[in-house]
């Protein structure tokens, strides 16, 4: 499962949206997630991937493919891999 498929899935469950709603350059602001929904995202990523996300709030992340590529990033510095295939490879 690549990491924005897995995204999507959270996304999904947590807001009754489409996968085609979710792609990669959706703002996260255009599919209705606040900042509330935003921090809630945020726990859900760090339960889901097994990850711990640092104190501040990253705020540079606007699109679902902002997200991935965070996401992305956490998992090779706290795991010392990525996900297999990573969605660069999946051509997000």
């Amino acid at each position: 499962m690549t990491t924005i498929t897995k995204l999507q899935d959270i996304i999904m469950e947590a807001h009754g949206l489409t996968r085609e709603q979710l792609a990669p350059d959706a703002t996260l602001a255009t599919l209705g997630i606040d900042s509330l929904d935003f921090i809630e995202l945020l726990f859900q990523i760090e339960d889901d991937f097994r990850l711990q996300i640092p104190g501040d709030n990253p705020a540079d992340l606007h699109t679902v493919s902002d997200v991935v590529a965070y996401i992305d990033q956490l998992v090779e510095a706290q795991h010392g891999t990525e996900l297999v295939p990573t969605a660069r490879a999946a051509g997000r």
